[in-house]
């Protein structure tokens, strides 16, 4: 399971992307429309990743910082410059980055466009499991050096 690539994970996904000038409830309304939890934030030119938007920057970001989601463009509120990965990494690697990154939502890019996100909804349960003992036995192992 852990050796499978990532991009096989992407055929179930819709991606959702907007420009960074478009309103925090614009990216509502797509991520509501498409059952998907992050809009992927990019330059209106060359589709060029800027950022990205979750359901965790709307709590924090914008309902507990009291910002009014239609007049608040994505750009104020997202994450810039996203950690992303190749269609070709696999599983294990890409629950590596996004455990390492604090990450639930994880771009998918190649050759410089974005073809889809992954979340950590995707995986199952027998690679989460792994990778947390993975992250147990390294702070174990830190513990112990210290």
């Amino acid at each position: 399971m852990m050796h499978r690539n990532i991009g096989e994970l992407l055929n179930r996904r819709r991606v959702v992307s907007l420009p960074a000038g478009a309103s925090v409830r614009d990216a509502a309304r797509q991520m509501k429309a498409a059952h998907v939890a992050s809009v992927v934030v990019t330059a209106s030119v060359d589709e060029q990743i800027e950022g990205i938007f979750t359901e965790r920057d709307l709590t924090d970001r914008v309902v507990a910082d009291g910002l009014d989601p239609d007049h608040t463009p994505l750009s104020e509120v997202m994450t810039p410059c996203p950690v992303t990965a190749g269609p070709d990494i696999t599983v294990g690697e890409a629950l590596r980055r996004m455990t390492d990154n604090g990450l639930r939502h994880l771009p998918v890019v190649r050759d410089g466009h974005l073809v889809g996100v992954i979340s950590m909804r995707d995986f199952m349960g027998e690679e989460l499991t792994r990778i947390e003992h993975e992250r147990e036995l390294m702070d174990s192992l830190t513990e112990v050096i210290m």
